[in-house]
């Protein structure tokens, strides 16, 4: 996984269908400068993503994860889903740190549709500190705590 010998982290973007996919979608179609190594998973709400879902995707290879979603409060085309992102996501990052997953590879916060170029710095900025992180490996890690 590696561009011109550097390593190129797997980033799952879990995002919103309202809001940060909007901002995402105008940002390749406007040719911003960003990265291609965010694979987007489009959710109807980031309050229906299970802390589950996140810590699927660092078991399956993911070197970094991003959760974005509708601006708190009142932008969320569902009331208070995003509500419900603000409480999970801090608990979510101290049972991450928890299973040994720096800070720095998972992310949340909310871009709204209208903040095309927010998302396209925000995949260059977190590509750059995931790479600084290096391979996560973490299913490996995962599986020689097991023997």
């Amino acid at each position: 996984m590696s561009h011109n010998g550097k390593f190129e982290p797997r980033i799952i973007g879990f995002l919103c269908n309202w809001c940060t996919y909007t901002a995402a979608d105008t940002a390749g179609v406007s040719r911003m400068k960003q990265p291609a190594n965010v694979d987007v998973i489009r959710v109807m709400c980031t309050g229906r993503i299970d802390p589950v879902f996140v810590l699927k995707a660092f078991a399956e290879g993911a070197d970094g994860v991003i959760v974005s979603g509708c601006h708190p409060p009142g932008d969320c085309h569902y009331t208070n889903g995003n509500y419900k992102t603000f409480r999970r996501m801090p608990l979510l990052e101290a049972l991450l740190q928890q299973y040994g997953i720096e800070p720095g590879r998972f992310h949340w916060g909310w871009i709204s549709g209208a903040e095309a170029p927010k998302w396209a710095e925000l995949v260059r900025n977190f590509s750059e500190q995931v790479r600084g992180l290096g391979p996560l490996n973490w299913k490996q890690q995962l599986a020689s705590k097991e023997d």
